[in-house]
């Protein structure tokens, strides 16, 4: 197995970076073309075309390649439909809780002090709490919608990257090029933004990459208990709720969403590794 690519070395990637770099460029762009293509619409129904397995032609013409629920729907569009929902709450709640973690991060990392107590406290008290049923719980007071979704798991995620930033603003606020720069009169904000981000930069990223497919999951998880996004959107977890009285006739409702979402989250997962170990000069593979 050959080596990444460090402290400008090139070397080729090995063989599961091209898979799962290959299966997340296919999810994505299938996620925002295919509702295109293929639309989806939760309220229409098609009585004929019942709990047909997958390969079967439906009564207008067309190929269910990936069979059909209890009303009629095409599968192969709910899953379509269910990716662009995944990733547009995956990224915005990353980029959400990224920020404001970033943030807090650096305030606790660089002034230390009462911030760093407060935000710590902040931290270790949300932590008591499982993120997935603090999440719930947000969740079902805020109701079932994407942007209370977002709101529900940026809220349970925040924490994870100020612990990340905070981590490596320790770490750098006393090193020689920070003091030099003090001495030379830079102000506070100049030396986190020109000294303190950029080493925080590569953990955080490291973070944000796992930290997507674990969003995925999550929202699925709220969708399969009908609090996250309306019925009207497709979601994975509200296919694969819609199968799970179907499992012995017709498995494929719950499988083809369950699959894809598994995939997606083990390839994401890689990808993570990767930059974990890319990021680290110490680390071969």
């Amino acid at each position: 197995m050959m080596p990444l690519k460090l402290r400008g070395r090139t070397a080729g990637l090995p063989p599961r970076a091209h898979f799962a770099l290959g299966t997340v460029l296919v999810f994505v762009v299938a996620g925002v073309l295919g509702p295109l293509l293929v639309p989806f619409d939760a309220a229409a129904t098609s009585p004929p075309d019942r709990l047909l397995p997958p390969g079967t032609r439906l009564s207008d013409g067309a190929v269910a390649w990936l069979g059909t629920n209890q009303v009629g729907q095409d599968i192969l569009a709910a899953v379509l439909a269910g990716m662009r929902t995944s990733l547009t709450v995956a990224l915005v709640t990353v980029v959400v809780a990224g920020s404001v973690g970033l943030l807090m991060g650096l305030l606790a990392g660089y002034f230390g002090g009462w911030a760093d107590g407060v935000i710590s406290r902040l931290g270790d008290i949300q932590l008591a709490f499982p993120s997935l049923l603090l999440a719930i719980m947000l969740a079902g007071v805020l109701g079932p919608s994407m942007t209370n979704v977002i709101i529900a798991l940026a809220v349970t995620r925040w924490v994870i990257f100020a612990r990340v930033v905070r981590g490596s603003a320790l770490a750098v606020r006393d090193r020689e090029f920070v003091d030099s720069a003090r001495v030379m009169g830079a102000s506070h904000g100049r030396i986190l933004i020109h000294y303190i981000l950029p080493s925080c930069l590569p953990p955080l990223l490291v973070a944000a990459t796992v930290q997507i497919g674990l969003t995925m999951v999550a929202e699925a998880s709220l969708s399969f208990l009908g609090l996250g996004v309306p019925p009207s959107q497709a979601s994975w977890g509200s296919t694969i709720a819609q199968g799970r009285d179907y499992l012995a006739s017709a498995w494929w409702i719950a499988a083809a969403p369950g699959a894809a979402l598994a995939l997606v989250v083990v390839s994401i997962g890689i990808l993570g590794d990767l930059l974990r170990d890319a990021s680290d000069p110490m680390t071969e593979l």
